[in-house]
C-alpha cells in the first residue's frame, strides 16, 4: 500500500501522527513529514487510522 498526501489540504494538525507516529510527523513549521511512500510492514493499521482520521482529508492509500 502507498501513502498519498495532498499537501495542499494538510492543516498540520497532527492527528495523523498521534495514530501512526513512527509514520507521520509534524515539524516544527507545521509541515507534515512522512517518512515512507510505502506502509512499512506491520502498521497498516495505525496508517488506515491515520487516513480516517485526517479532517482535511490530506491523507489516502492506494494500492
Amino acid at each position: 500500500m502507498r501513502i498519498v498526501l495532498d499537501r495542499a489540504r494538510c492543516a498540520g494538525i497532527g492527528i495523523c501522527e498521534s495514530f501512526a507516529p513512527t509514520v507521520f510527523e509534524v515539524d516544527d513549521n507545521g509541515e507534515l513529514v512522512v517518512s515512507s511512500t510505502e506502509v512499512p510492514e506491520g502498521a497498516l493499521e495505525e496508517v488506515t487510522a491515520a487516513v480516517e482520521g485526517c479532517p482535511a482529508l490530506a491523507l489516502g492509500l492506494e494500492p
